[in-house]
């Protein structure tokens, strides 16, 4: 359940300077969270978090440059309390419960959701696909290469394929996000299969 700011967060909060101020943080992103789960990325602004949160939009600047920045940074913190990184030994069937949990991640969660629309300001704004290619691909795809680079050295695949692997992966996963397939949960065992090289078996 999302928690809305207290009516203590409607004044403007005391800056302490270059550092971050628990408190008036927590507002922004309660605030952020809430206003992901009303209106979606494309309803998302830095200006109305300020608002809710009763924070300083130059504030909110200074911690996160940009609205991407903002949504990667909710994105990231309800990413967490959702998704696990499973170790069972075994690489496909790693791959296929994380692939697993994470779209229903992506189709259950409002901030999940709402990757579509940084992925589609991305292709229009500087800024947005800065924030998506140097920022959230690196750290969201930090779990994924784990996992792959786990299976390297049990023997699974070789290191030097896990960054094609991981293209692959990303490729795979956004277009069924982008065209609305996160349900089709069978091909994410016969892909993850194709990614971790593992034979299939074929029905005589």
């Amino acid at each position: 359940m999302i928690t809305t700011p207290n009516a203590v967060s409607a004044r403007k909060r005391t800056s302490i300077g270059s550092r971050r101020n628990p408190e008036a943080e927590a507002a922004v992103l309660a605030a952020a969270r809430e206003l992901i789960s009303e209106k979606g990325y494309a309803g998302f602004s830095v200006e109305e978090v300020a608002r809710r949160a009763g924070a300083g939009k130059t504030t909110i600047y200074r911690w996160y440059p940009t609205k991407a920045d903002l949504f990667i940074a909710i994105y990231t913190m309800e990413r967490s309390t959702f998704v696990t990184v499973p170790d069972v030994g075994n690489l496909v069937e790693e791959l296929v419960q994380y692939t697993t949990s994470l779209w229903r991640f992506w189709s259950s969660h409002p901030a999940g959701a709402a990757l579509k629309g940084l992925i589609a300001e991305a292709q229009g704004t500087e800024e947005a696909l800065g924030a998506l290619r140097d920022k959230f691909l690196p750290d969201r795809t930090a779990d994924l290469r784990y996992i792959l680079t786990s299976g390297a050295a049990r023997g699974e695949i070789r290191l030097e394929e896990v960054d094609d692997k991981v293209s692959l992966w990303v490729g795979f996963s956004w277009f069924k996000l982008l065209i609305g397939e996160l349900h089709d949960e069978d091909a994410i065992a016969r892909v993850m299969m194709q990614i971790a090289g593992a034979p299939r078996h074929v029905q005589s």
